[in-house]
């Protein structure tokens, strides 16, 4: 596998045109694809988990699923409506509506016990995920009734113009994200490189890897369903890794450059760094690859369609790093030794000396100031930065999980706004259970009068709206019949999740659950978020433990040290464990509300631990094979241990700090989102990649491979050798 990167690194050197040629290509190829076939979104029967997702089946069944269903609102700007207006106008919606091929039926004005609000429930057709793109044309009318009735307020809102609304927002939230991303990034690589050609490089490779994954994304959509996430994450992680992977190259080829002194060409130079960043690139996208394949063992469509956006771009950025960026270094570097011969020519015309660029063999201030510590006194700071580091994911253990409904969205989407209003107005449209039973049907009527009793029992609990009247369905067989029961509190309350714990341990049992041979169970806002959180906790320890293994034996493959795969597995821990604290600390509560612009959902998503985990892991693989990578070719290099330890990390620490805030600056950008959700994963993913380049890179792992000595290398120990003399040849002699 070491020779690969070279072989390929050779071929690109030396037919660069074909190979800049022969990429774009294929990132046309890739996105034409893609957008050919066309994605396949995720279905609703996709996200069914536990027993809500069984009662969902089972309603599916006998045709009683939910559908997507919009509620219009009519009242005055101020003071009472006058009842005759609000009517004409509710008649002239309902007209219209109607009429549009989207709209399944619509359903008889409801005023509210105040009589200040009437409402037109409106049901859409087709399955409920589709309702964003079907509800299009009714806002459209509810537009125009508002319109030409300037003096009553008429708005609309419900799952499907609130799910538009949040892809909306998303999509003006990634744009934005693009918008301070992309510049930071560009400055960063400027201050590292010095050259605008240069800094365009990692971008320019980053986004066209980012353009082709997307449409083999496309493509993978077919077998793996997107339910809407994998283009988050392709921009988020692709961004990162694409900048590093180019950013590590680069930096490599210009250490040798140095090196050379002018006696090798830059295809020459290309392959020494093939043969050494190369190889770290391969092992880094591979362990990157592998731990985020263990999000398929959560068995979720979201986390299935991280995994494949994420591996699909990991995939293309190390391919182009191995094919296209030793081509357009090979196009640079003749531009460069062009340039130089001039001024080299320019120089000894006029009697002056030419003078060979320097390699860049320290860290910078920074990295050498946070590096001292562990230089000098190893045991002490390996056991205040862990200490350190345990403090801060002390926190993590007061962790509180929360599926993010609809109702932690922001405010600042319009049908939200209606949606308060009208769960003002109208509290028994704030949650409602679905009970589901399935028997024979010559048993219809027992099971209706069964869930007409459970009905009646929950009327007179407190728990549940007694105002509205519970209302049995069955299907057409008479197989399925289901009973929807109002619950007067928002979904993330107290409330609404004790009425779950009441149907499905007290009513339910006393009622629908006496008649033998009739299968139940319960659904509904509460039920799904309940049972998603249930699901993913149950799924955790078997993702953790296999990410755990897989770290490890990809370290030890990679280095062939047991000492080295632990250490990694121990210190990416320590990372995660602090940024997840962290993460509780400024998100569980609400004193970070104001500093960072969310509603405290009081927990955290119940997505992000284990996202946190996984994409951690594996990015963190990148600093590790980087780091280590030139320690242990230091060491086969004949330095003792100790100065391999402090000249790995000395040289490297640059690096590793640039590739920080390029990462950093990607996933922090998230944070600036308005869902809560993507401000914790943006704001955890940031938080831990600054740790482990700067606490774990700089402070722990050089204090523990100092301690460690040669031992850090067990079972095996680095081959020696000397370090390979750089011929005296002419600028144009290839290492092969």
């Amino acid at each position: 596998m070491s020779q690969l990167p070279v072989r390929i690194a050779r071929w690109s050197a030396r037919h660069a045109g074909r190979a800049i040629a022969g990429w774009f290509a294929f990132v046309a190829l890739c996105l034409g694809a893609g957008i050919a076939v066309g994605s396949h979104g995720a279905t609703s029967e996709d996200f069914r988990v536990g027993e809500a997702g069984r009662a969902e089946a089972m309603a599916a069944e006998g045709g009683l699923q939910r559908r997507p269903t919009e509620q219009i609102m009519i009242y005055a700007r101020s003071g009472t409506p006058d009842t005759g207006e609000t009517d004409a106008v509710a008649r002239e919606l309902t007209e219209r509506v109607r009429k549009l091929p989207e709209v399944d039926r619509v359903g008889a004005p409801v005023r509210s016990e105040d009589g200040e609000v009437l409402r037109v429930p409106v049901v859409l057709k087709g399955p409920e995920l589709d309702g964003r793109k079907n509800v299009v044309p009714l806002l459209e009318q509810t537009a125009k009734v508002r319109a030409g009735h300037p003096g009553l307020v008429v708005e609309e809102t419900g799952s499907p113009s609130i799910s538009k609304g949040v892809n909306d927002q998303r999509a003006k939230d990634l744009t934005l994200s693009e918008r301070i991303t992309l510049p930071v990034t560009l400055l960063t690589l400027l201050v590292v490189f010095g050259s605008v050609v240069m800094a365009g490089v990692p971008l320019l490779l980053a986004l066209s890897s980012i353009a082709a994954a997307l449409g083999l994304s496309m493509i993978a959509s077919h077998v793996l369903p997107d339910p809407g996430v994998g283009t988050n994450m392709i921009l988020l992680v692709g961004l990162a890794v694409g900048v590093d992977y180019t950013l590590f190259y680069l930096k490599r080829e210009r250490e040798e450059r140095a090196r050379a002194g002018g006696r090798l060409g830059s295809a020459a130079l290309v392959e020494l760094a093939a043969a050494t960043a190369g190889r770290a690139i391969v092992v880094s996208g591979l362990a990157v690859i592998v731990s985020t394949a263990t999000l398929y063992l959560a068995t979720d469509v979201i986390f299935s369609s991280l995994a494949t956006g994420t591996i699909l771009v990991v995939a293309v950025a190390v391919v182009s790093s191995l094919t296209v960026l030793p081509a357009l270094l090979v196009k640079i570097g003749h531009r460069t030794e062009r340039r130089a011969a001039r001024r080299a020519a320019r120089r000894a015309s006029r009697g002056k000396p030419v003078r060979a660029q320097r390699a860049e063999a320290g860290p910078g201030r920074v990295s050498g100031a946070l590096l001292r510590p562990a230089q000098r006194r190893p045991a002490l700071t390996l056991c205040v930065s862990v200490l350190v580091m345990l403090a801060l994911a002390a926190p993590a253990l007061g962790l509180r999980l929360v599926d993010p409904g609809r109702d932690t969205f922001s405010r600042d989407i319009p049908a939200m706004q209606a949606y308060d209003r009208l769960t003002a107005a109208f509290p028994e449209l704030l949650v409602a259970h679905e009970v589901v039973a399935r028997s024979t049907p010559d048993r219809a009527a027992e099971v209706q009068r069964a869930l007409g009793d459970l009905g009646r029992r929950a009327q007179a609990d407190p728990l549940f709206a007694r105002d509205t009247e519970p209302r049995v369905r069955t299907s057409a067989d008479g197989r399925i019949s289901v009973l929807e029961l109002a619950v007067p509190f928002p979904a993330p309350s107290g409330e609404a999740a004790a009425s779950l714990d009441r149907i499905r341990q007290v009513h339910l049992p006393a009622s629908v659950g006496r008649l033998s041979g009739v299968e139940t169970a319960v659904s509904g806002d509460v039920a799904r978020g309940r049972d998603y959180v249930d699901h993913e906790n149950g799924k955790l320890p078997l993702v953790i433990g296999f990410l755990l293994l897989v770290t490890f034996l990809m370290t030890l493959w990679a280095f062939r040290s047991v000492v080295i795969g632990l250490t990694g597995v121990v210190l990416n821990l320590l990372s995660a464990g602090a940024s997840l604290g962290l993460l509780v600390v400024f998100f569980q509560g609400t004193w970070a509300e104001g500093l960072l612009a969310f509603d405290s959902l009081g927990a955290i998503a119940s997505r992000v631990p284990l996202f946190l985990f996984v994409i951690l892991f594996g990015l963190s693989m990148d600093y590790q094979v980087f780091v280590v990578s030139r320690i242990q070719e230091a060491l086969q290099n004949g330095m003792p241990a100790r100065e391999a330890v402090l000249d790995g990390i000395s040289r490297s620490a640059k690096v590793v700090t640039s590739a920080a805030i390029v990462m950093v600056t990607v996933f922090g950008a998230f944070v600036a989102l308005h869902l809560t959700e993507m401000k914790q994963m943006g704001f955890c993913l940031a938080v831990a990649v600054l740790l482990d380049a700067v606490v774990i890179r700089l402070l722990v792992l050089p204090s523990l491979l100092l301690l460690l000595g040669e031992r850090a290398w067990w079972p095996s120990r680095p081959a020696r050798r000397g370090r390979t003399a750089v011929p005296a040849a002419g600028p144009r002699e290839t290492v092969g």
